[in-house]
């Protein structure tokens, strides 16, 4: 399965660092046949300049959550037919900074991704633990949970990705152990459908991901504060290319 390396900017940049960023991702992606895909997340001000910018260079774009309506009085969201329109191809749903700052249910993720397969954006499905649960021993069957109530119908056929992200992990600099990455990935891949890309994310560095991406059912990771720094996100996408 051919890697998908994303990169998550979350609410970070200027529209000319924006615009440097991806001249610089652009410019030196890999394009080889068995080299990664790769996708920015950048913020919704900046989608129409990043897109303008990343145009003929292979690397796609996405935006980072959609509203789970086409249009109507929804002040301050964004709609996935907007999103396609502008040149997105995917979306983020479900992150664990929407589902705990924004106390977005399993069910909200879940009409996003389905919106977003109708405008014809492929979704990310994001799914992980808290701290407290992962204490607790409930990592599998939160993870379980959130899936299987998140994706919607047609999921498969529009050929949607699953993120498995911790929460404890994004942003400081821990990871989990091998084993419990592929502890998640291995029920990740008997719950998604087949084919469906798992990606790792939380704390993932040019360090870290040729280890993570070695590990089974790991076909790519979210790069969160490392895919900010052209080099860093670079660096990760060539350590999922052939040698």
């Amino acid at each position: 399965m051919r890697p998908l390396i994303a990169g998550n900017w979350k609410m970070n940049g200027t529209i000319r660092e924006a615009i440097a960023l991806a001249e610089s991702i652009g410019a030196n992606a890999p394009r080889g046949e068995a080299d990664p895909d790769l996708v920015v997340f950048p913020p919704f001000p900046h989608l129409h300049a990043v897109g303008s910018t990343l145009m003929g260079h292979g690397v796609a774009m996405g935006a980072q959550d959609c509203h789970a309506e086409p249009k109507g009085a929804h002040t301050g969201d964004v709609s996935a037919p907007m999103l396609r329109d502008i040149g997105c191809a995917y979306v983020l749903v479900g992150h664990s900074e929407r589902r705990l700052n924004h106390h977005e249910s399993d069910a909200d993720v879940r009409d996003k991704a389905a919106a977003a397969i109708m405008a014809g954006v492929v979704p990310v499905i994001c799914v992980g633990e808290t701290m407290a649960q992962k204490a607790a021993g409930q990592s599998e069957s939160v993870i379980q949970r959130q899936l299987q109530n998140s994706m919607p119908d047609r999921f498969s056929t529009a050929r949607g990705v699953v993120a498995y992200e911790p929460d404890w992990a994004i942003g400081t600099g821990r990871t989990p152990s091998e084993e419990d990455i592929t502890t998640i990935h291995a029920l990740l891949r008997r719950l998604a459908p087949a084919g469906t890309r798992l990606l790792y994310g939380g704390s993932v560095k040019a360090g870290n991901a040729p280890v993570i991406l070695a590990l089974p059912n790991v076909d790519g990771v979210l790069v969160g504060g490392a895919s900010l720094a052209a080099a860093e996100f670079l660096a990760i996408a060539a350590a999922a290319s052939p040698a």
